[in-house]
Order: structure tokens, then sequence, then C-alpha cells
């Protein structure tokens, strides 16, 4: 593949999106249709997939103070944007929220699980005014319902080749996304948002003496790069997934998977005095891997993303330590290795939780790499050739975790 195509991967692959990405695809969606219909419709039905459904039911909505879809979809049907892509609901205010709500009230929406949808990621919005007239709009295969991606990436190699030789010129938008995923986890730090999972690191890694002694819990943590590591990546993750209205830099259509696979790269590298250029090329190949990875495993699965994300950290950070490409492929083999079983219950506060598992597991994999420690093709899912283990991850996690899938999203429908 050339350049220039991958660079267009890139583009179309990492932008900005506010609040957890399956609900604002949802909201996308009617934006779209009422958009055609050209007023508030007085009847709305939604048709969404399982893992669509599974992903919206308990993360917060930006600016609401609540959770799930009915919330969204009635902002999408007021205030929504289809313009806007994945910030569909910039325009919310506490005023428009207030509407939504009267609105919600007044024109509840119908929404239903495809179990038969045709892709992992499928909405179908039918708006409709009481005269008959109707509108309808589809997404399907990518949250912006743009054709799914095709598997263009032949191998790691090329993802490591155009890293370190793109013109930086051409990627200075990776480190603006970085810094912009860094300013959703400082917002984290000033509130009260989720588990307070990056709060309370923070303040650990930052004031960690009580009357001139250690807490204990700076005696385990302390103010060192890997917590701040863990608690800028969780606290952009608490901050998205609790509804505050901020905007990250999403990869493969999420929030999540952008936020990890960015902030450890750029805090290393901030730490370490790094260039512009090494940064760069480390967030490229952070970037990329993860899109590589997500090609064959696909948008939605049963296998957490921050899995995924994370692995493109342990890449990213390889390089930045000074690895080359066995050493990068060294790290990949270790994450496999680890975490590859993490599964996806829902977008939530907890995922922060995995987030922080994800991106530690990435430390320790780049650092173990460094010193040529790696996961070898007698053990597990592992093979000799990096393309045929990530290989190996995808086809668990696209084809073995169908069960496991449902699974979940059953015990997640039927609580008692």
């Amino acid at each position: 593949m050339n350049n220039q195509a991958l660079l267009d991967l890139l583009h179309q692959e990492v932008i900005p999106a506010i609040g957890c990405t399956e609900p604002m695809c949802v909201a996308l969606c009617v934006a779209r249709a009422k958009e055609q219909l050209g007023q508030e419709p007085e009847t709305i039905t939604v048709e969404v997939s399982k893992n669509i459904y599974k992903n919206a039911m308990a993360v917060g909505i930006p600016n609401t103070g609540m959770t799930g879809l009915p919330i969204a979809i009635a902002l999408g049907a007021t205030i929504g944007k289809s313009e806007y892509g994945l910030e569909v609901l910039r325009d919310t205010t506490p005023e428009a929220v207030a509407y939504a709500k009267t609105y919600m009230q007044r024109v509840p929406p119908k929404i239903n699980i495809a179990y038969d949808a045709p892709d992992l990621l499928y909405v179908h919005a039918i708006l409709s005014l009481n005269d008959g007239t109707t509108a309808e709009s589809t997404i399907q295969g990518s949250h912006t319902g743009c054709s799914d991606t095709p598997v263009l990436i032949n191998s790691l190699r090329e993802v490591y080749d155009f890293a370190l030789n793109v013109p930086v010129q051409d990627v200075q938008f990776l480190m603006d996304g970085a810094k912009m995923n860094m300013a959703a986890a400082e917002k984290s730090f000033m509130g009260n948002y989720g588990h307070g999972l990056g709060r309370l690191l923070h303040t650990v890694s930052t004031q960690h003496l009580t009357n001139g002694r250690p807490t204990q819990l700076s005696n385990i943590f302390g103010d060192t790069l890997f917590t701040k590591i863990l608690c800028y990546t969780c606290g952009a993750c608490d901050a998205r997934m609790s509804g505050a209205m901020v905007s990250v830099m999403s990869n493969s259509g999420s929030g999540n998977q952008g936020i990890s696979c960015s902030i450890p790269v750029y805090l290393y590298a901030l730490e370490h005095n790094c260039d512009e250029e090494q940064t760069l090329r480390a967030l490229t190949l952070s970037n990329l891997t993860v899109i590589y990875i997500k090609q064959s495993l696909g948008r939605l699965s049963a296998l957490c993303g921050c899995v995924v994300a994370a692995t493109g950290s342990a890449a990213g950070l390889t390089y930045l330590m000074g690895g080359l490409y066995d050493e990068v492929t060294y790290a990949i083999k270790n994450m496999i290795a680890n975490i590859s079983g993490m599964i996806c219950d829902g977008a939530k506060p907890a995922c922060a939780l995995k987030v922080t598992s994800g991106v530690a597991t990435a430390v320790l994999s780049a650092s173990m790499a460094m010193n040529h420690s790696f996961a070898e093709s007698t053990e597990g899912i592992v093979e000799d050739d990096i393309d045929r283990t990530i290989h190996n991850l995808t086809r668990i996690g696209h084809d073995g975790m169908c069960q496991t899938d449902d699974l979940i999203i059953d015990i997640m429908t039927n609580k008692n």
C-alpha cells in the first residue's frame, strides 16, 4: 500500500468524538432522519444491534446527568447536527437537556434490539409525523455510516515502515489528538466522574504525604511516570464514560481506544524529552497498529477494545524506548500472551478499570521487550510470525467469542 492510502486511513479512523460513540452513533442516525423530515418527529422507532445496545445501556450522555439511549435519541431529534459527526450532540446545553427531557416524555422513543442485524454495528431510525410523513436513516459497519474500512493494511511491517518514514507534518493531527485526550483527563481531576480512579491516582501522585509521612496508597503507587500514565489514561475514560462534555480523539470508532493508544505514548515522550518527530512517529505507530488489528477484529466484539488499544501503546512505547521492529513484535506478543481474554461487557464508568489494566500491561510488555523477553511460539496463541499471532487474537475475538457475546448481553439485560 502507498503512503497516501495509509495516511488517508489514519485521517478516516482517528477523529474527534464527544461521549461514548455507540449512543452518539444512534443520536447521529436520528439526527440524519430528523433533517430529512424537516421538523421534530412525533413518533420515533430505533432498531439497534445487540452490541450497540450493550454499549449504550450504562454510559453517561454528555451534559445530561443521564445514561442510556432514550435521552441520546431525544437530543438527536431536537438539537443533533449530523454535520458534527461523532460530536453530533456538541450543542447540548442545560436548556437543550431540559427541553429534551419533556420531549422524551411526549414522544417516548421505541427501542428494539435487532438480534438478526446485518452487522454488529447497526442502527436504523424511523421518524414520522402524525400525517404519515416518514423519514428513515441507517448506520451500518462504522459509527458514522461510511462503508466499513476494507482490510488495506497487509502486515505489521507495513505499519512500522510507514510510521518511521511518513513526513511528520502529515501526522501532526495525532499530536493534537493526544493533547485533546490529555485535556479530558485533566478535566476529570477537577470533578467527580465515574469511580474517580483517575482523580484518586492523580491525588496520590501529587499529594503523597500525610503529616510528613507517605500515605498508604503513595507507598504503593508513588509519584512516578507509571502512575501518571495510569491516572491520565483512566482519568480521560472516567470523564467521557460519565457524561462529561469533552471531546476526545477516537480510534476506529472508540474514544477509549483513542485515549489508550495516545496518552501513554505522549506522557512517556514528554517525561523523556523526546523531540516532536520521535513523538509523532511513536503516535503513528501506536494508532496505526490499533487500526490494523481492528480491521480483522471488527468494530464491535466481545473482546474489550482496551486490549487492542493498549497493544498499540505497547508498540509506540517500545519505539520510544529505543526498540526496533523486532522489539515491537516482542511487545505485541507479550500483550497477546497476557490480556487477550478481557471481555467487553458494555460501555460504562468501570471501563476505566479495564483501560488501566491495559496500559499497565503495555508498559510491562514494552519493558520486557526491550530486555528481549517475550512469549514464545510454544506458548498459547503466540506464533513466531507476528501477523499470524495478531490474527489468532482477532479470530478469537471475532469468531470464537460470539457465544460469549450473547451470554454477556443476556446477563446484562436480565439482571434482578
